[in-house]
């Protein structure tokens, strides 16, 4: 069960990752001809190298997070070290805290040099076994490279998306000077940051998935990440369904980021027990002391200011 899923997931990282490659390239081409891919090659180069000089500590600085001392959420900082351990990571990455409500949490930087970001709220709302899940999800994206291969995906759609606004205001001008225009070639340039975009998506599910699976391996414990996601989708959907009347109203798959989280615990449920003996959490919740987020409450809509209210 487990090869097969890493198989499948793998195969779907080549084909969204080469389709992002091909739909680039194409553009470039259709716009500059044969020297639109060594321009496109050589940026598409220069992207990845200057991201990989972005260090973690600027990323996280903009959500304001800092770092915990050894001494703060010693159980939390405990289930880092081991998951290090058992993902055979170079480093233990530095655990960070995120002021916000929000229930989040993220992985950036490499296997030499990561950060693991957690917010308040996600603090205050797991038991220590969902913790562990999740940081066992978000350890993975580390393990596996899925940092990197974002990155790659973002920077062939930014150029995909450059090059087709390029080559529109170009067709433009064009049109203003009475040249005949292959509608074949401009179609193509209009609907390729879509498809771009949709390439990017895809991939993001498919290692999100992928995260899921190395995740569960990670804790032994697949039934505490899947706990983890129940507990998220119903902390998180109450914000917004409950200003609406009928509910959630359904997006389609193709426009998610993450899978449908039902999805995705009908996966992990359906993992057989892991080789790795279950990693051994307290039944408690983390205790992160007194909380430096001022109390919000949920937004509502308010009748007389005609609009949405904190």
């Amino acid at each position: 069960m487990h090869r097969s899923h890493t198989v499948r997931n793998t195969l779907h990282t080549t084909i969204l990752i080469g389709g992002s490659a091909l739909l680039m390239a194409v553009i470039a081409w259709t716009v500059y001809g044969p020297p639109g891919l060594i321009w496109a090659a050589m940026l598409g180069a220069f992207g990845m190298w200057s991201m990989s000089r972005i260090s973690p500590k600027m990323v996280l600085g903009l959500y304001k997070a800092r770092p915990l001392t050894p001494d703060e959420l010693p159980e939390v900082q405990g289930i880092v070290r081991e998951l290090a351990k058992r993902a055979d990571l170079p480093g233990i990455p530095h655990l960070y805290h995120v002021p916000s409500r929000i229930l989040n949490a993220f992985a950036v930087g490499s296997r030499e040099d990561s950060a693991l970001a957690i917010t308040d709220g996600l603090l205050r709302s797991m038991s220590l076994r969902q913790l562990a899940g999740i940081l066992a999800h978000e350890i993975s994206h580390i393990r596996s490279g899925d940092l990197r291969v974002m990155a790659l995906a973002d920077v062939l759609t930014r150029l995909t998306n450059l090059m087709s606004l390029i080559g529109l205001i170009g067709i433009a001008a064009f049109l203003g000077a009475g040249i005949q225009i292959p509608w074949l070639g401009l179609l193509l340039l209009v609907f390729a940051p879509t498809i771009g975009g949709l390439l990017q998506l895809g991939l993001s599910r498919t290692r999100e998935y992928d995260a899921d699976l190395e995740g569960a391996a990670l804790t032994g414990d697949p039934e505490g990440l899947a706990s983890a996601l129940l507990t998220l989708e119903r902390k998180q959907g109450n914000v917004w369904e409950g200003l609406f009347p009928g509910g959630r109203v359904p997006d389609p798959s193709l426009l998610r980021t993450h899978p449908r989280t039902e999805e995705r615990i009908r996966r992990l449920m359906s993992l057989a027990p892991s080789g790795a003996s279950q990693i051994v959490v307290a039944p408690d919740r983390p205790r992160p002391g007194p909380s430096i987020v001022p109390p919000v409450r949920n937004p509502r809509i308010h009748w007389p200011r005609m609009g949405i209210w904190y």
